[in-house]
C-alpha cells in the first residue's frame, strides 16, 4: 500500500490547519486502523512525506510530521506488515508547485513572481519520485524513512531557468504564509541514525525497539549536520537541464 494522500500547499494548510490535522494525521490513522483490519493480507505500507516535516515551522509541515510518527509506531503495533517512509523535496510540475505558474507567467511575457531571491528548494522529477517509493518498496526496512539525493536551486534561478534568454521581469512578492526560507532534508537530530543504501539516505527509526542498529556510519554523509537546500544550489544552467531531462522546459521556447 502507498499512502500519498496530503493536504500539502503549505499556505492553504495555514489557513485551514483543521483540515490539515483530519487529512494528514487522522488520515494517516486510518491507513493504519485499515492495516491492522488487512494484516493477514498486507505486507507493506510506504507513506509519503516531504521536507517540509523536518523543522516544522508551519501547519502542513506539522502535520506531516505527526503522519510519519504514526506510521513508524505502527511498525510495533502490526510486526506482520513493514511500514516505511519516503521523504522528498518539490516534485517538479506537480500540482500546487511553482513551476506550472512560472511556465503559465513566463508564457504571458512576466512578470514572474518570486517570493524571495534566496528561497531554495530541493527538486525532483516525477519519474525520480515513482522510483524513491518503489525502492522503499522493495528494500526498506521496518521503521526506516528513505531519503532521495536531490539537488537543489534558489527559486529565482528557476524563474531565470524558464525565462531563458527573454527580457521577462522577475518581481519579488514576499514570503507567504508559512513558507521557510531553506528546506531540510534530514536534521542534525537525525544525522547519527543516517546511513547510505544506493542513491539514498536511510534514516532509522527514532524507536530504539526498531531502530536498525548498523547506524553508526554518519560520519561518511556527504553533509556536515543538516542536509539542508542552502547546501545544494545548482545553478540557473543545472536548473535549466534538470527541466529539459524531465520533458518540462522547450529549449527552442527559452531562445524566443
Amino acid at each position: 500500500m502507498i499512502h500519498a494522500a496530503a493536504l500539502k500547499q503549505v499556505p492553504t494548510c495555514e489557513y485551514f490547519p483543521a483540515e490539515a490535522v483530519r487529512t494528514n494525521v487522522l488520515g494517516t490513522e486510518n491507513i493504519v486502523a485499515a492495516a491492522r483490519g488487512a494484516r493477514a493480507h498486507l505486507r507493506c505500507v510506504v507513506g509519503i512525506s516531504t521536507d517540509k516535516a523536518v523543522k516544522p515551522v508551519n501547519a502542513m509541515g506539522m502535520t506531516k510530521a505527526l503522519a510519519e510518527r504514526i506510521l513508524l509506531r505502527a511498525t510495533l503495533d502490526i510486526p506482520e506488515c513493514r511500514f516505511s517512509i519516503v521523504r522528498y523535496g518539490n516534485v517538479a510540475a506537480s500540482r500546487g508547485s511553482v513551476l506550472p505558474l512560472f511556465l503559465e507567467q513566463a508564457a504571458r511575457g512576466g512578470p514572474m513572481t518570486v517570493t524571495d531571491p534566496s528561497m531554495t528548494r530541493f527538486l525532483l522529477s516525477l519519474d525520480e519520485a515513482v522510483d524513491a517509493v518503489m525502492r522503499a518498496l522493495a528494500h526498506g526496512l521496518p521503521g526506516e524513512t528513505l531519503v532521495p539525493r536531490l539537488p537543489a536551486a534558489r527559486v529565482a534561478d528557476i524563474a531565470r531557468a524558464v525565462a531563458g534568454n527573454r527580457p521577462i521581469e522577475i518581481r519579488v512578492t514576499g514570503i507567504r504564509p508559512g513558507e521557510k526560507i531553506h528546506e531540510v532534508l534530514i536534521a542534525a537530530e537525525e544525522r547519527p541514525r543516517t546511513t547510505m543504501r544506493g542513491r539514498d539516505f536511510c534514516v532509522a527509526s527514532i524507536l530504539p525497539e526498531i531502530a536498525d542498529a548498523q547506524c553508526d556510519t554518519a560520519a561518511d554523509l556527504p553533509f556536515a549536520a543538516e542536509y539542508s537546500s542552502a547546501d545544494a544550489t545548482i545553478g540557473v544552467e543545472g536548473v535549466r537541464k534538470l527541466l529539459e531531462a524531465a520533458g518540462l522546459l522547450d529549449p527552442e521556447k527559452l531562445c524566443a
